[in-house]
């Protein structure tokens, strides 16, 4: 780990290791940490910026000869969804959602590992545990929740099974979108959309400007779906600027 500067906030740098999206590929990062009263006007500037918040912490690619990773937001003033995508809203319109707390809990927990041994057996999240989970969700010093939703209850129960959940910080300009996961079982549903959705959704209804979704890799087709959601604008060397896939 290299230090890249001496003044708040420092900058570190990781040791090169394995690309989780692009085979054969070395990744480094640059990061920081999020702590104190500074850490939410922190978070928002490096968000806009390009870096990701995971827990108390702010990070960014910084790859050796590598640029496949590119910061991409949804445009939610503008955003109208397409045909597929109004689908896909019906589908999920039973869907009981209500925003919490980010206080982990052990049924978001079971939910989370049914996604991981699903989707993502052999990537660096397999081994997570009850405890990783509660650092994930609660270790934060910007304002975050985390939205649940739920199959409709029956029986007369009050809350159904929850099936998605998405942690979400709240940013002065929009929603960025943490990690979300879902029941591989409901595949059909297209619940990573649907949550997508929703929260451009729900920002159009707070008048928020955007929707941040994190990277997109070039040549990962993990992360190809988020180029669905249009407009769309990536971080390059000029600002923020309407994407055009290459």
């Amino acid at each position: 780990m290299v230090q890249l500067g001496s003044r708040f906030p420092q900058f570190y740098l990781t040791a090169p290791a394995p690309c989780p999206y692009l085979s054969g590929q070395l990744e480094r990062k640059v990061f920081t940490q999020l702590i104190g009263r500074p850490a939410r006007a922190l978070n928002d500037a490096l968000t806009h910026a390009g870096f990701r918040r995971s827990q108390n912490i702010a990070y960014k690619p910084a790859c050796e000869g590598c640029a496949a990773c590119v910061s991409v937001r949804v445009v939610a003033k503008a955003f109208a969804p397409s045909r597929s995508q109004k689908r896909i809203a019906r589908q999920n319109a039973d869907l009981g959602v209500e925003v919490v707390a980010n206080v982990a809990t052990h049924e978001q927990f079971e939910l989370l590992r049914r996604y991981l041994d699903a989707r993502h057996a052999g990537g660096g999240m397999a081994g997570m545990d009850e405890d990783d989970y509660m650092a994930m969700v609660e270790d934060s010093a910007v304002e975050t929740h985390l939205v649940e939703y739920r199959l409709p209850a029956k029986n007369g129960g009050k809350r159904g099974p929850l099936i998605a959940a998405a942690l979400s910080d709240m940013l002065g300009d929009g929603h960025s979108m943490v990690y979300s996961f879902f029941d591989p079982r409901h595949a059909r549903r297209s619940l990573g959309s649907h949550m997508i959705l929703d929260h451009v959704r729900r920002a159009q209804a707070s008048q928020l400007d955007y929707v941040y979704l994190g990277y997109w890799v070039r040549g990962s087709r993990k992360m190809s779906y988020k180029v669905q959601f249009k407009p769309i604008e990536a971080l390059g060397s000029e600002g923020w600027e309407p994407f055009v896939v290459p």
